[in-house]
């Protein structure tokens, strides 16, 4: 299941600014940037949409793994996995949760595992 509309982040600008300024959490087989979300940088025809209180996306490059099916099945489990944890955050957030090479290798229950973990240690799940 993908995210829906107004979980999905989207824009260059947004990617840079969340690659160059946010803090990153690292686990053994993802990385967790968490930012206050800034709507002036969202494409032009998001930035009218209700907001909501937090945006994700998730990277999964080619060396995760060469196979583009692989690497969406990892893309949309992610996804699926977000839409299912009671995100809290005070103020709205863009989260951006990149996958590490070697990460399609473990059982997925350690990755939504890490997942959840990387979240709790952000402060966005009780």
């Amino acid at each position: 299941m993908a995210l829906p509309q107004r979980h999905r982040l989207r824009g260059h600008r947004v990617f840079e600014r969340i690659y160059r300024k946010a803090p990153r959490l690292h686990g053994t087989a993802m990385v967790l940037r968490v930012w206050p979300a800034e709507p002036p940088l969202l494409p032009f025809q998001e930035r009218g949409h209700a907001s909501s209180p937090w945006r994700c996306a998730v990277v999964v490059s080619a060396k995760v793994s060469k196979r583009a099916v692989q690497r969406n099945r990892l893309r949309r489990l992610l996804q699926a996995h977000l839409l299912e944890q009671p995100i809290v955050a005070p103020q709205p957030v863009w989260l951006l949760i990149s996958l590490k090479p070697g990460s399609p290798d473990l059982p997925q229950e350690q990755l939504l595992g890490e997942c959840r973990h990387l979240l709790h240690k952000a402060g966005l799940t009780p």
